[in-house]
């Protein structure tokens, strides 16, 4: 499907991954509704710090995912809806499992219903490399088992079953999209790279964090951008589950050391207790497999990790972005 003068719901919008596929989409030409969260203050999140001209070309709907009569009002007109709205902080989820199976999954839920109701063309579902658990085999496919491993994860895999089984039932033009660990500017301090970054450029001596032995697949975000992009221009990715993935991983202990090269290099790490996951619920590797993508689509990571460290980094180092982040807390 071609997205040029497409009308498009973006939920999440406000968000990390949400404010740069607005951007992504605006370029190509689309007519983009930015779902936001509602709330008293009337923050946009990220949408925010958009200049005016940008913002003029946005049709903001303020709303709350969970709300199934909020959600049919944002997807009135709508061709195609990015659905990214959720609650991510797997360190929260401990405590708060409930807010996460109301907004991943009856969230997820609520998308789905309206989208059949309206005919929507298509449906992209964002899931999440988190799901797959600790890799029982490397690089991660598409059809490795989903492990529950923490509330949150938990949470992600009853969302992608949600809209697995409207595929299956309802033959829903629907694709599950699953980015592995993406990063870039914006992102949230609960994140390990913003975390590292934030204490570096505040001049801490050490920096705190939680196990250093985890590996991740680390995606720049504007890769991440153009692999939903390029899923949502292909008719083949109908009905899959497609991982967005890097195919290279690093340790969290490696990831950090190259960052304080980067940054100051005489900066020590030291173990933060309260960021260590329960032993179970870590998840030990994840390295993706971005051979299916590829295949139906023909993308490709344009961002080597340093190239977009390196992105990350300049940004963070603008005061009026640093100023927004508490770096002398623990970011749950």
């Amino acid at each position: 499907m071609k997205l040029k003068n497409k009308k498009v719901l973006i939920t999440g919008a406000d968000g990390f991954i949400g404010s740069h596929l607005v951007e992504a989409l605006l370029k190509r030409g689309c007519k983009v509704r930015a779902f936001v969260y509602y709330n008293a203050f009337n923050s946009w999140g990220w949408l925010d710090s958009f200049g005016k001209n940008k913002l003029k070309k946005l049709d903001i709907f303020a709303g709350d995912i969970r709300d199934p009569n909020g959600v049919r009002k944002a997807m009135k007109g709508i061709d195609i809806v990015f659905h990214l709205a959720a609650l991510i902080g797997i360190p929260f989820s401990y405590h708060s499992p409930d807010s996460y199976v109301d907004t991943n999954i009856k969230g997820t839920l609520n998308i789905l219903q309206a989208a059949l109701e309206f005919s929507i063309r298509r449906i992209f579902v964002t899931s999440t490399s988190e799901v797959y658990g600790t890799a029982k085999n490397v690089p991660i496919e598409e059809e490795h088992p989903l492990q529950g491993q923490s509330p949150y994860s938990a949470s992600k895999v009853g969302a992608d079953k949600i809209a697995e089984s409207f595929i299956k039932s309802f033959d829903a033009p629907l694709t599950i999209v699953r980015p592995f660990n993406t990063y870039g500017p914006r992102q949230s301090a609960r994140a390990v790279i913003p975390a590292i970054v934030i204490q570096l450029l505040n001049g801490a001596k050490n920096i705190k964090l939680g196990s250093l032995h985890p590996i991740r697949d680390f995606v720049y975000v504007k890769d991440v951008c153009d692999g939903f992009l390029a899923v949502a221009n292909s008719d083949k990715t109908i009905g899959e589950e497609i991982n967005i993935a890097s195919g290279k991983n690093i340790s969290i202990g490696d990831l950090a050391r190259k960052i304080i090269k980067k940054i100051n290099p005489k900066v020590k790490i030291v173990l933060d207790q309260r960021r260590v996951r329960p032993e179970k619920s870590e998840v030990m590797r994840l390295l993706g497999s971005n051979k299916k993508i590829k295949e139906l689509t023909g993308w490709q990571p344009e961002y080597s990790l340093d190239k977009g460290l390196d992105e990350t980094i300049k940004w963070f180092k603008d005061k009026e972005n640093l100023k927004s982040y508490k770096a002398d807390i623990y970011n749950v």
